[in-house]
């Protein structure tokens, strides 16, 4: 079945990472009683504290179901900003035209892109990856070997280094999401996660453990997730990527297709 980079698709899936960090966003107040983590809605975009210095903290959406009027940006600059946190909006491009204006009368500026690339799964995808990577999904008794292989994974980014330790230890307290390890000769080698959200596969948190890369990790990974979410009954799966990234090669030689590209705006606190 045909399908188009349209506003329809572009609210399913901004729904559906919205939703999936939000529910991270819930998993960290579990976790961390006190840290203030919480998320609200207004005028259908999601606005999330995950804490001042983290990716989560933003919202999604901003523009795409309705436009806001004044009093919804005064709420939502206030949600933040009372909690000492910078103003970011990831804001797609089949938003409310108006919104474009809106960021730059309230003394927003761009300053990153994301890429969004999806796959349909009308048809089941067959990767033939390395026969030497073993896949599975992580049950309750090894959510912490996942957390070590996975915060591994990503110990050479020094931008989320200090920030591993927590995101682990609320990873292995989520029970709405699905996780997976792979292996090689039985070394925990790569780790990646899976959020469904009305037959929306979103594909996230791949990393692999520096020494083992190149060995067919990811392909694995990508494969055993993209299976799950097609038996799960998802008709199609996405992706958010730096553009021009080894990530979004990776995916596009798969058979993903760019939807759309988003601009991420900021403003610093007063």
């Amino acid at each position: 079945m045909p399908w188009h980079s349209d506003l329809a698709l572009s609210r399913r899936l901004e729904r559906a990472e919205a939703t999936a960090n939000a529910r991270f966003v819930e998993a960290r107040a579990l976790v961390f009683p006190g840290c203030g983590a919480g998320w609200i809605e207004v005028a259908g975009a999601y606005a999330m504290f995950d804490g001042p210095d983290s990716p989560c903290t933003q919202t999604f959406a901003l523009g795409l179901f309705e436009m806001p009027l004044p009093e919804d940006m005064d709420r939502i600059e206030s949600f933040f900003e009372e909690r000492g946190a910078a103003v970011f909006h990831e804001v797609s491009p089949l938003a409310d035209r108006r919104i474009l204006s809106l960021m730059t009368a309230r003394g927003y500026s761009p300053f990153e892109l994301s890429n969004v690339l999806c796959l349909p799964l009308e048809e089941e995808i067959l990767l033939a990856p390395d026969k030497s990577v073993s896949v599975c999904l992580v049950e309750d008794g090894e959510r912490e070997i996942w957390a070590r292989a996975a915060a591994e994974g990503w110990s050479d980014h020094a931008e989320v280094s200090g920030l591993l330790p927590g995101v682990m230890r609320v990873m292995c307290a989520r029970r709405d999401n699905f996780t997976f390890l792979a292996r090689i000769e039985g070394h925990p080698v790569a780790a990646a996660s899976l959020a469904i959200h009305e037959r929306v596969a979103l594909l996230a948190g791949a990393s692999t453990i520096p020494e083992w890369r190149r060995r067919g990790a990811q392909l694995a990974l990508l494969e055993a997730r993209l299976s799950h979410a097609r038996q799960s009954g998802c008709d199609v799966a996405m992706i958010a990527a730096e553009p021009g990234s080894a990530t979004q090669r990776n995916v596009e030689r798969l058979g993903f297709r760019l939807a759309y590209t988003r601009i991420k705006w900021g403003r610093e606190l007063n």
